[in-house]
């Protein structure tokens, strides 16, 4: 595998981080540099954490993750999105619940959009690769899509004023909702 198509992967697993960072950013509606670096470094290190774990798995587990990673990611983004409407729901006013600065969040967040790299890694086991060039450039893409993705949310969120965490609840059960269809739809 050449670096073109480690970059090519990267971005494909960065895709899920991006579009939770989206709404996160869209949450925050502020520039706070302090919060945007924590999320993205949290999703950036939850990529490349992942397909190290995958690869230490290797090959004799494949099938065992293969068969429920897809369960995995669907129920955290289920919950997770499922909180963020019940809480957007439940606020009164301006005072939400929902708060994407917690750790705890974002770290939950981080570890449902990067299951799918847990199988890469496993593949990259397959291909008796080296692991450090793909994860410092799985890790790398995913922060910096996931900054630009915070950036892109806070600066949509000071011009619009919608309901962001329930719309961001629904985006993180559509992807899960997506992950689980994919992987259910490619399996038949």
């Amino acid at each position: 595998m050449n670096f073109f198509e480690i970059i090519l992967i990267a971005i494909g697993l960065a895709m899920d981080s991006f579009a939770v960072s989206i709404t996160a950013g869209l949450i925050l509606k502020e520039f706070s540099s302090k919060h945007f670096i924590r999320i993205a470094f949290y999703m950036g290190l939850f990529q490349a954490l992942m397909p190290v774990i995958g690869w230490m798995i290797g090959t004799s587990f494949k099938h065992y993750i293969i068969s429920f990673d897809h369960w995995v990611a669907f129920f955290l983004l289920l919950g997770l999105g499922g909180k963020m409407i019940y809480d957007d729901l439940k606020c009164e006013g301006d005072h939400c619940c929902f708060d994407p600065q917690k750790r705890l969040v974002i770290m939950g967040l981080a570890l449902a959009t990067s299951i799918d790299a847990l199988v890469v890694g496993v593949n990259f086991a397959f291909l008796d690769m080296p692991i450090l060039t793909p994860i410092y450039t799985i890790g790398i893409i995913s922060f910096v899509l996931s900054f630009l993705g915070i950036f892109i949310g806070c600066h949509l969120g000071t011009k619009v004023n919608w309901k962001f965490t329930l719309i961001g609840g629904v985006i993180l059960i559509g992807l899960g909702t997506n992950i689980l269809y994919e992987h259910l739809t490619f399996q038949s």
